[in-house]
C-alpha cells in the first residue's frame, strides 16, 4: 500500500519520541497581591527554566511533548509523578531550551537539573507534599534531581527583602505555595508568583520597521494577548533580535508596569521568545 509523503511525515511526527498525546494538567500561578498573609505560604525562588512533568517514566513538557532525556539522566528518578523546572542556572533559559529541544538524547543534558517543587498525584496539602519531596531528595541518588529550597516568612517586609536578594543575584522572582493548598490543575490562589515587574505573554502578529539607527531592521513587534489586546513592543531587543526578530506566530514574554484604562500593558519591554516544546 502506498501513502502520500504528507501522511508519511504526519505518521513520523506522531511516532517520534518528541510527541505526547496529552498535555500535563499543571497547577498554574496567580499574581501575588498585597492582601496575602505571607505566613500562610512556603516561599521559593522562581527559576528561569522549562516547566516539565515526570510521569513516572517520561519527562513531558508543558506543551505536551515527551522530551528526549537520556536514560542516564532519568535512571534514578522515582516512579511517582513530579512537577518541576528543567534548569541550568540563572539567566540560562535559552541555553536550557536549546538542550531539551533536541529530538535525540545527548550529553548536553549533563548541564541540566530537574528542580522539584511539587507532587501532583499527592492528595495532601502542600506542607505534607513538601515533607515527601524532601524525603525523595534525601533517599534519591540521582545527581540530576533536586528540590527548590523553600522558606518561611512572617511579614511582607521579610518577603520583599528576600525578593530583592534574589533579584540582586540575577534571579527572576519568587513563588509562594499555600501550606494548606491542594494540588489542582489550572490557576489557583494557592500558588502565587511575585516579581518586581509584572510579566505576561503574547503572540507576535506583525512588525513595524525601524527608523534611525534601526533603519533596515525591526523597530517593534506587534503582539496580541490572550484577552485580544493588540499593541507594539519596541524596547528590550538586542541588535541581533532586531536583525532576526521573533517569528510571526511565536509567543514572547514581556514585562510591563500595569495597564492603561483600555487594558493595554504600560511600558512593555521584550524579555524573550517562549520557544520551549
Amino acid at each position: 500500500m502506498r501513502i502520500s509523503y504528507r501522511v508519511f511525515y504526519l505518521l513520523l511526527f506522531l511516532l517520534s519520541p518528541s510527541f505526547a498525546a496529552d498535555k500535563p494538567a499543571l497547577m498554574l500561578a496567580k499574581v501575588f497581591h498585597a492582601s496575602v498573609d505571607v505566613s500562610d505560604y512556603w516561599v521559593s525562588e522562581k527559576l528561569d527554566g522549562v516547566r516539565a512533568r515526570w510521569n513516572g517514566h517520561q519527562l513531558i513538557s508543558r506543551g505536551g511533548k515527551v522530551l528526549a532525556a537520556p536514560d542516564w539522566f532519568v535512571d534514578e528518578f522515582p516512579d511517582t509523578a513530579l512537577d518541576g523546572e528543567l534548569w541550568v542556572a540563572r539567566g540560562k533559559y535559552q541555553h536550557t531550551v536549546s538542550i531539551i529541544k533536541r529530538l535525540k538524547p545527548h550529553t548536553g543534558w549533563k548541564k541540566i537539573r530537574f528542580m522539584l517543587f511539587d507532587l501532583p498525584a499527592h492528595k495532601g496539602p502542600f506542607a505534607e507534599r513538601l515533607v515527601e519531596l524532601r524525603n525523595i531528595e534525601r533517599h534519591n541518588q540521582s545527581p540530576y534531581l533536586s528540590i527548590i529550597p523553600q522558606h518561611l516568612y512572617t511579614t511582607s517586609q521579610e518577603l520583599m527583602q528576600h525578593l530583592q536578594f534574589i533579584v540582586d543575584g540575577g534571579g527572576e522572582g519568587l513563588m509562594l505555595h499555600h501550606k494548606a493548598g491542594i494540588y489542582r490543575s489550572g490557576r489557583s490562589n494557592d500558588l502565587l508568583k511575585l516579581k518586581q515587574f509584572t510579566d505576561a505573554e503574547a503572540v507576535v502578529i506583525d512588525y513595524r520597521a525601524g527608523k534611525g539607527q534601526f533603519t533596515g531592521k525591526m523597530g517593534a513587534i506587534q503582539v496580541k494577548t490572550a484577552s485580544d489586546k493588540v499593541f507594539f513592543i519596541g524596547s528590550g531587543f538586542s541588535h541581533k533580535d532586531r536583525e532576526y526578530p521573533p517569528a510571526i506566530g511565536s509567543t514572547v514574554s514581556f514585562r510591563h508596569q500595569g495597564l492603561t484604562d483600555s487594558g493595554i500593558p504600560r511600558f512593555a519591554v521584550f524579555i524573550r521568545v517562549r520557544d520551549e516544546p
